[in-house]
């Protein structure tokens, strides 16, 4: 492999990657002029002293060592640790410019991928920038140099876990607790069999503060440890949960039986889950994307509506205040049963629930058959196209697609405008995640 010349160079930004990272390109007079170069800590609009850092046939790396013309819509990172850990990618870009910035990357990869175009742009969806993420993963690593334990997300180098003290975008219940955490792992028996730590969050409640930790653990923990994390949960206030093998190994350790919930008041509907299951990380921004949703969907009193990919009954049971039925399907057993059980424990009995492989055959299941005036999805990253291709969609008067990844959004959304013959009415971003380059979306097709 050829070396790479750390030799600093100038270069002016001209656009912002979809990985938040500035866009240049290689000036005349350089080696390889013209040449893409992908520069973190760099913003549109800025000329930096970069030093490059890989390098791929298409496109160079580099990193931003001067800012030599600033943007004005460069900011004071809040974190200490940014620019280091990966959690973070645009806290040094004014937050009402990010979330302009996701706008743009949700519009270009319609137009890209898709090739179509929204007949109306949405206001962006915002809730609070700070303190807002509820669910997460700490890697954990022993350093033995450093005699010390790391708790932190992977730094910008995956291949390592950053320092972390503190971590401004989890909730505060935790975030300002990470050094605390860190201390309490590095004081265990079994420090260097814990690889990572997971944490959840849901409400307040008499038993805790309504935040869970799960930590995985190789081998088992002697007594001693048991007895220290159990003390760090009182202390804290936080649920302690173990995991020695797979999901279903997990269990509590204090207190006895902790209740893990969240509520959504303008639906009068609370959700339990388990401290692995999926939610959404941002509970502010959460309500505000349910409200959207339902309001783009626009289901009658005397309709019936199909979710797909329903989670926990995120947008279903809000859906059967307000409908005739609401059918949710979801590829996790375990999920579909307590979405069941949440149905139940909200006295909502118009919501049906059933268990699939949305990505396979899904000719012999029975929900397919049935009918729907409206259909509701929130696909992974992979998208919906698998499942588009097999759905009766002629009968239905609205589509509503929520999205965690804009490119499968525009391929699938590509499908039914030029494929299925359905309009793309509107589409808009919600900062799910605010300071990264993360991009949520949701879109509202109707038929021609």
């Amino acid at each position: 492999m050829a070396r790479i010349d750390q030799t600093p160079f100038e270069l002016d930004i001209l656009d912002l990657s979809h990985d938040g990272r500035g866009v240049a390109r290689r000036p005349e007079g350089q080696a390889g002029a013209g040449k893409a170069v992908f520069v973190t800590g760099a913003l549109p609009g800025e000329r930096v002293l970069a030093q490059q850092t890989a390098r791929q046939r298409s496109f160079d790396e580099a990193r931003t060592l001067q800012v030599l013309r600033a943007s004005p819509h460069r900011v004071p990172p809040r974190c200490p640790h940014f620019g280091v850990c990966g959690g973070c990618a645009l806290q040094h870009l004014d937050e009402a410019q990010q979330i302009h910035a996701k706008q743009r990357v949700l519009l270009e990869n319609l137009e890209r991928i898709g090739h179509v175009a929204p007949a109306a742009v949405l206001p962006p969806l915002t809730d609070a920038a700070w303190g807002y993420r509820r669910k997460g993963r700490f890697s954990v690593r022993r350093v033995e140099k450093k005699d010390k334990t790391l708790v932190g997300f992977r730094e910008q180098d995956p291949r390592f876990v950053a320092d972390l003290s503190v971590c401004h975008t989890v909730i505060p219940q935790l975030g300002f607790k990470v050094d605390a955490l860190a201390a309490l792992v590095d004081g265990l028996q079994a420090r260097r069999e814990i690889p990572q730590i997971e944490f959840i969050a849901g409400d307040a409640t008499p038993q805790f503060g309504g935040v869970a930790l799960v930590f995985r653990h190789l081998q088992p923990l002697p007594e001693a440890d048991h007895a220290a994390l159990e003390a760090f949960g009182r202390e804290h206030g936080f649920a302690i949960f173990l995991q020695p093998g797979g999901i279903d190994s997990v269990r509590a350790l204090w207190p006895e039986e902790p209740q893990l919930a969240f509520r959504l008041p303008q639906w009068d509907v609370e959700l339990q889950f388990r401290p692995l299951d999926f939610i959404q990380v941002n509970a502010g921004l959460n309500q505000k994307m349910i409200a959207r949703a339902l309001e783009l969907l626009d289901a009658q009193r005397d309709e019936r509506v199909l979710d797909l990919f329903c989670g926990l009954g995120n947008f279903t049971l809000p859906l059967a205040r307000g409908t005739r039925e609401v059918v949710g399907v979801e590829g996790d057993a375990g999920l579909v049963q307590r979405a069941r059980d949440n149905a139940r424990h909200n006295g909502i009995v118009n919501a049906d629930f059933h268990a699939a492989d949305l990505a396979q055959d899904l000719r012999g299941h029975p929900w397919m058959r049935a009918g729907f005036d409206r259909l509701l999805l929130d696909p992974p990253r992979s998208g919906a196209d698998a499942v588009l291709k097999q759905l009766p969609l002629k009968g239905l008067q609205r589509i509503v697609y929520v999205s965690c990844h804009p490119a499968s959004l525009a391929r699938d959304a590509g499908y039914l405008v030029n494929e299925r013959g359905w309009t793309l009415r509107s589409a808009g971003v919600m900062d799910m995640f605010p300071h990264t380059a993360h991009v949520e979306s949701i879109a509202l097709f109707e038929p021609r």
